[in-house]
């Protein structure tokens, strides 16, 4: 089965991120459909593909990239626990320090 790459109409392929929504539209009779709705990363343009079932490969490879990608990234921000309340005037001090060279 050869999976479908999707492009927007600037050229640009449509990845697992862009999609907004996928329906199955299931059919007794004839081919059923998958329609994939998507923002180009791109240009931002919304826009709608209907692939044949029997030629959708979906995009599960992407996504478990994705989901790889992230897990180091969710382990790291558990492991540093809440902000305090110190952390936060000691950031708003460092703000106002490196805002003041454009003061003057």
């Amino acid at each position: 089965m050869n999976k479908v790459v999707i492009r927007c109409q600037c050229g640009h392929r449509i990845l697992r991120r862009d999609v907004l929504q996928m329906r199955f539209y299931l059919s007794l009779f004839g081919p059923s459909f998958v329609s994939i709705h998507y923002r180009c990363g791109r240009c931002k343009r919304i826009g709608k593909q209907l692939v044949e079932d029997q030629r959708w490969g979906g995009f599960s490879l992407e996504r478990v990239s994705e989901e790889s990608s992230r897990q180091p990234d969710e382990r790291r921000l558990e492991s540093l626990g809440p902000i305090t309340p110190e952390e936060i005037v000691d950031f708003h001090f460092a703000l106002e320090r490196l805002g003041s060279p454009l003061r003057d």
